[in-house]
Order: C-alpha cells, then sequence, then structure tokens
C-alpha cells in the first residue's frame, strides 16, 4: 500500500482517507449544526453530562462491564480553557478521546455530549470524522510521533486545510505559511518543505498546533501538549497558546499532569480522580482553596511547596484500577482525612459556593472554613 492511499489527517487521525487531490466528502449535517465561533450559540459551547465510557471484560461475562470514565460532567464556555488534571489512570484522556470520537470500537459510550447545541454521542464515524480537524481538533502529547513521517509538514497541514476549508491548493499554501508563522516558526517556507525528522521537538509541537488551528475549530483538545518538552520550550508553548486564543477565541480542554500548567493558563479546573470528576471550579479557587483531600494532596506533592531540603510529600497507594466495584469513596483508603462513612457511602458533588463543587462528605466543612 503507498503512502498516498492512507495519509494522517486532520490532526494525526488515521482512521478515514484524505483525498490527495481535493477535499474529502463528508456528510456535514452535524458541522452545519455547530454555530461559529463569531455567532456562539446559548450557554457552554461545550456540554458533556452524565458521561460514562465502559469496556467488557474478555472471557468474564458475568462480571459487569470495566467502567473508566464514570458520570462526568463538564461545561466549558466560550473562549474558555478547562484543565483537566489527576494522575495516570484517573480517565483524563478518555475522556478527551470521548469528546473527539477516538474511543475503541469495543467501548460503550454513555451520556451526552453536545457541541455548539449539536449532539456528538452517538453520531455515525463519518460524521464524527468529518468534525475532527474542523470543528474540533487535537493537539498530541508527542508529535513526533502524530506527523505522518513520509509527508512533508506542509503537505500535511494543507491536506487539512483543503478538506475542511474546500480551497484551492494556493489558498491552502497561502493559508499553511500564514498559520507556521502565527505560532512564531521561524521560516515558514522552509519548515513547510522540511519532513518531522527535521524538526525540533519544540518546532514540531508548534507546527502541530499550526495543524489544529489551520481549519479554525470550535474546539481544541490539547492532551500533555508540553510532556515532552523541555521546561523552557514549554513556557513559550504555553504562552502561545494564550495568544492564539486571544486571537482567534478557540476555546480549549487541557489535560495535563501538571498542576502549575494549570494555574498558568486555565480559566476554570476539573479535577479527575478513579474515572470521576470530585472537584470543578476556577483555576484560582481551586488551587488556593481546594476543597478535596485528593486536590490538597495534589497540590501538597507539588516541589517548592515543603521546607528547603525536605522531601516532596506524597500520596499514599495508588488509583483503583476498577473503581466503579469500591464500595464507599474511591479516594478513602489513600485519604488522610476518612471517616468511617466514607468507607460505606459514594460521595456526589456538593456546592462549595457558586460554580465550585466537590464529591467530598467533607466539602461543606471545607466550603464553611
Amino acid at each position: 500500500m503507498s503512502p498516498q492511499e492512507h495519509p494522517v489527517s486532520a490532526a494525526g487521525f488515521q482512521d478515514t482517507p484524505v483525498s490527495v487531490n481535493g477535499p474529502q466528502k463528508y456528510p456535514r449535517s452535524t458541522a452545519d449544526h455547530i454555530a461559529p465561533a463569531d455567532r456562539p450559540g446559548p450557554g457552554p459551547l461545550l456540554e458533556v453530562t452524565g458521561l460514562t465510557v465502559s469496556f467488557p471484560r474478555p472471557g468474564r461475562p458475568e462480571l459487569p462491564p470495566a467502567q473508566p470514565v464514570r458520570e462526568v460532567d463538564l461545561r466549558v464556555s466560550q473562549g474558555e480553557i478547562l484543565g483537566v488534571v489527576g494522575e495516570t489512570g484517573c480517565g483524563k484522556t478518555l475522556t478527551g478521546m470521548a469528546v473527539l470520537g477516538l474511543l475503541p470500537p469495543h467501548a460503550r459510550l454513555g451520556g451526552s455530549i453536545r457541541l455548539g447545541g449539536a449532539e456528538l454521542a452517538g453520531l455515525p464515524p463519518a460524521e464524527r470524522a468529518a468534525l475532527r480537524g474542523g470543528a474540533v481538533s487535537l493537539v498530541f502529547q508527542n508529535p513526533a510521533t502524530a506527523f505522518n513521517p513520509v509527508f512533508s509538514i506542509g503537505d500535511q497541514v494543507r491536506r487539512v486545510a483543503r478538506r475542511h476549508l474546500g480551497i484551492s491548493r494556493r489558498e491552502a499554501e497561502a493559508l499553511v505559511l500564514d498559520r507556521l508563522g502565527r505560532v512564531g516558526l521561524p521560516d515558514p517556507r522552509r519548515v513547510a518543505r522540511a519532513y518531522p525528522h527535521e524538526l525540533s521537538g519544540g518546532m514540531l509541537q508548534r507546527a502541530m498546533i499550526a495543524m489544529a488551528l489551520v481549519a479554525g475549530p470550535r474546539l481544541l483538545v490539547l492532551d500533555e501538549p508540553t510532556t515532552a518538552l523541555d521546561a523552557t520550550v514549554a513556557r513559550h508553548i504555553l504562552r502561545l497558546l494564550l495568544d492564539l486564543r486571544q486571537e482567534s477565541g478557540f476555546t480549549a480542554l487541557l489535560i495535563t499532569h501538571n498542576l502549575g500548567v494549570v494555574g498558568d493558563v486555565c480559566d476554570s479546573t476539573a479535577v479527575m480522580y478513579a474515572g470521576r470528576v470530585v472537584e470543578h471550579g476556577p483555576t484560582q479557587d481551586v488551587l488556593s482553596r481546594p476543597g478535596h483531600p485528593y486536590t490538597r494532596g495534589l497540590l501538597g506533592a507539588l516541589p517548592g511547596r515543603g521546607a528547603p531540603g525536605q522531601p516532596l510529600t506524597a500520596i499514599a497507594g495508588t488509583v483503583p484500577p476498577d473503581a466503579a466495584q469500591v464500595r464507599g469513596c474511591a479516594f478513602a483508603d489513600r485519604c488522610p482525612e476518612v471517616m468511617d462513612i466514607c468507607r460505606t457511602t459514594d460521595p456526589r458533588p456538593r456546592a462549595l459556593a457558586p460554580g465550585r463543587q466537590a464529591a467530598c462528605l467533607r466539602a461543606p466543612e471545607e466550603a464553611a472554613s
């Protein structure tokens, strides 16, 4: 099979072929119902309600399906950056993949995912593919594995533009150079001619952002976009995202382990643990007055918060692999503030303040203090 038969699509997706000679024809019914960025509809741009992702257990039909994501609710307003933070195994990336329609074929999706008022859950695969790279784009954690190594950077970005904007090759080439320049890449013509292996990690991540934004998406999902970069380059990328957000008004879902990144760029924060959102609210409130013991544990583990020369504070234990089968609070075995009732009662989200929630039986006490 030649490389041209299945080139990488909008942001590295390979599930749907892209025409080399022009934009691929896809159903546009759902995309047509998503309000454009300059005419946002009422309510949040992205509204996730009761999102559950489950997987059947091979060879164990007598057991209930595993649920790595359970009853997740998220609301992201137009132009907002929402940070989704938590340890590995908490369900952050699966939540992002559910929004993008990139779950494995055997996954079962429950709940609602609405973008600009249009329901995405349950859409046929072709309609979800038509949205990716256009209405919704993804920036991968490691751009070196997201780009197709046999096509130049300009080729791959140009295909996204032609596929979703329906423009000519000449118009697409001009747009590519403009976008590569806007993300701070020097000599965009040289970068467009380069192949992925010829660029540094920081340049590749900028090119990935250019590709994700070239078709003017409403929503940008960023999966650990700075993890593979050194600290200096990472800060430049975060500053770039803030500048581009101000310029183009995109909305973003930023998935990360790093609370420092959340504090730098996110307007609001959702803390996930064992597949659920355990705390949600404006970022500065969550970081300065955390309402859940897990959030306090994450903050306590940050370098520089303890006395000089003292070891970092760690959260004992690990995330339970099958939290849906845990009785009571999934964090109880690791929580320094655990009560007897925590081991028998599943805590539901409780209001701490307008726009703030925490799923903890001590939440009202924390709100009062």
